[in-house]
């Protein structure tokens, strides 16, 4: 059992990479439970993922294959082969992926991540650092490196992806709004826009507003920011939600819902502009 490993061992610097929050707490009370592993961070996609890595140097790092923008495998290009960590890849896709780690004897886990699956992988850990194989290991690593670069493998990543972005319409992370002893979930995809009122947050779903006591910059921090973007210093709103946007002074903008509500796009976050005008079409004639 994991928790009969020697407490002597020097603990696992371990570096925790998934767009799924859900996902990614799973991963670290598991871990913690354990117990010989030392949690350095948690990153909510690529990008984060690299800077943690270069910053810390870590052991070991659970990686999640599917991203947006820079998905698992951009990652593991990205790293110096000299300083790779270990990888366990974090996967929902059964595909050629999966065949791929298992030809070259690499560890991943399957979603959702069942015990015995998931003890098995940290034995494996613990018996690649024992046996000092980590020359052997990342030799692996960078056959897999050579697999995914291919151009015939590059074609089964794109429909890998697009298969992973259909998925991620159907599962998009909900918000838990708590009221007294009652919680209610909403999906993030239904929010139209969030305003700040005072020390709480105002919801709006489907003409309907949820109240809840936190700080803008906590609950940011919660939401799917490829969908709910704060433009203002206390507003976030849905960019799939605008309808119509036009430019008022002092380079702000205001910006239309589809219900007919009016929020405004501050100066302070007018490098968001471009994500709203990326929705528009080039026949929309009041696009600026």
């Amino acid at each position: 059992m994991i928790c009969c490993r020697k407490s002597m061992e020097k603990l696992l610097r371990t570096i925790i990479v998934d767009d799924e929050a859900a996902a990614r707490r799973g991963l670290k009370g598991r871990l913690e439970k354990a117990g010989d592993f030392e949690i350095l961070a948690v990153a909510r996609n690529g990008r984060e993922a690299l800077d943690f890595i270069r910053d810390h140097r870590p052991d070991l790092v659970f990686l999640d294959v599917q991203m947006p923008g820079m998905d698992g495998f951009d990652v593991l290009r990205a790293l110096p082969p000299r300083t790779m960590p270990i990888i366990v890849f974090v996967t929902a896709v059964d595909d050629w992926a999966i065949r791929a780690f298992r030809t070259l004897g690499l560890d991943y886990l399957l979603k959702p991540i069942g015990n015995n699956s998931f003890e098995e992988t940290l034995d494996r850990v613990h018996q690649i650092r024992k046996q000092k194989r980590a020359t052997e290991y990342r030799k692996s690593l960078l056959d897999l490196i050579a697999r995914i670069t291919s151009p015939s493998l590059r074609g089964s990543r794109q429909a890998t992806a697009r298969g992973g972005n259909r998925r991620q319409d159907q599962e998009r992370p909900r918000l838990a709004i708590r009221d007294g002893g009652k919680t209610t979930w909403i999906r993030q995809a239904d929010i139209e826009w969030i305003d700040a009122a005072g020390d709480y947050m105002c919801v709006h779903v489907g003409g309907e507003t949820h109240i809840m006591r936190k700080t803008m910059k906590s609950l940011e921090k919660e939401l799917d920011s490829s969908i709910l973007l704060r433009i203002h210093r206390s507003t976030i709103v849905n960019i799939h939600q605008v309808k119509d946007m036009q430019a008022h002074i002092n380079g702000e903008y205001f910006l239309t819902l589809k219900r007919g509500h009016t929020v405004k796009l501050s100066r302070s976050y007018k490098d968001r502009l471009r994500q709203f005008q990326t929705l528009r079409t080039p026949q929309d004639p009041r696009r600026p």
